[in-house]
């Protein structure tokens, strides 16, 4: 599955920081850009893959469940 997310790396002495404003709480660190991103990537997957989880724990076994695809340029 597919997300996009914004990127903003700000610089902290020797370390570049990255965040999402899309995902608070999200924050990637390395000593360059490449790896705040791959920091922040990380950050982001486990949170979403967090989020799935605890949505998903209440459903009803019995409940009917299918995946969707958005499309936020659609909308």
């Amino acid at each position: 599955m597919r997300h996009e997310f914004t990127a903003v790396y700000e610089r902290d002495d020797d370390w570049v920081v990255a965040y999402s404003p899309e995902m608070p709480g999200a924050n990637g660190q390395g000593h360059n850009k490449d790896e705040a991103r791959e920091s922040l990537q990380q950050a982001i997957a486990l949170m979403l893959m967090d989020l799935r989880e605890d949505g998903l724990r209440g459903v009803p076994d019995e409940a009917e469940q299918e995946t969707i695809v958005v499309d936020v340029r659609a909308a």
